[in-house]
């Protein structure tokens, strides 16, 4: 009986096992190896694959909330700072509004060259209803006073959150988008001759910056408000980082030797840079 060239390959694969010591199954029940195998199934037809993916939809940019809208409208329609006040408390876009004893609006003095951006109210803040009088608004009041400034006559103090959140959590992007036109028009009412943002989330925020404040500080950027202007901002960092970090005050020092250098030559914010 002849052999085909497979079955003759086969049989000399099995004597060379043999040969080799391979003469015993490793299951319990020997395996017919040399059997035909039928052949796996075939994967779904190419045509039905390719309509899946041509039906896929990308990622959607993040679009204008009913919120985000409603805050736009708020804000645009209030022609003073006591219509913005009123405005904001009664803006019920946020959580953040019933979590929180007061709205935070600001402190200072209205027409001060300089209008000071912070990040959210803390818990002092909250109790009192006006921004950076806890233990970081008197290193602001100490570090602003270095160079001869104070908030009675020459800053106007906010914050990006008029609401403390929750525990003093960090603010979260959702949150900062919500109030941005708020703080745009707080800013184009304010009329400030410039801006100091106090640590990242008001940086980040205001230059629309992926950039931390460690990156942003220590030189002028500009910031484009709702009615066209454009304001020379200079980004620092927070006191309440300052009062976790003390050997960052020497970069915080820089920056206020740097505003006050440009504030006396009357060429504040020069050479700007974006």
């Amino acid at each position: 009986m002849s052999l085909s060239p497979e079955d003759t390959a086969l049989l000399a694969s099995l004597r060379w096992q043999i040969a080799m010591g391979a003469d015993e199954a490793i299951l319990a029940d020997a395996v017919a190896r040399a059997a035909r195998v039928a052949p796996p199934p075939a994967p779904p037809p190419a045509p039905q694959r390719q309509a899946a993916t041509a039906t896929a939809s990308p990622t959607p940019l993040r679009k204008a909330t009913p919120h985000g809208e409603a805050a736009a409208v708020l804000a645009a329609g209030a022609n003073s700072l006591e219509e913005l006040r009123a405005a904001m408390a009664e803006f019920t876009g946020s959580p953040l509004r019933e979590t929180a004893t007061n709205l935070v609006f600001s402190d200072g003095i209205l027409g001060a060259p300089v209008m000071v951006i912070g990040e959210a109210p803390g818990a002092e803040e909250d109790r009192l209803g006006k921004p950076f009088v806890g233990a970081s608004g008197q290193l602001l009041d100490r570090m602003f006073a270095s160079i001869g400034m104070s908030r009675a006559r020459d800053l106007y103090i906010t914050n990006i959150l008029p609401f403390r959140p929750p525990g003093n959590r960090t603010p979260t992007d959702a949150e900062i988008a919500l109030f941005l036109p708020f703080v745009l028009r707080h800013i184009a009412l304010a009329r400030p001759r410039l801006l100091v943002l106090a640590g990242g989330v008001a940086a980040k925020g205001l230059l629309q910056s992926r950039d931390g404040i460690t990156r942003l500080r220590g030189r002028w950027h500009q910031v484009s408000i709702l009615d066209a202007k454009v304001l020379n901002a200079m980004p620092t960092l927070h006191p309440a980082y300052l009062l976790r970090n003390p050997i960052a005050k020497r970069d915080a020092w820089a920056d206020l030797l740097m505003l006050q250098r440009d504030m006396n030559d009357g060429g504040i914010g020069a050479g700007a840079k974006s």
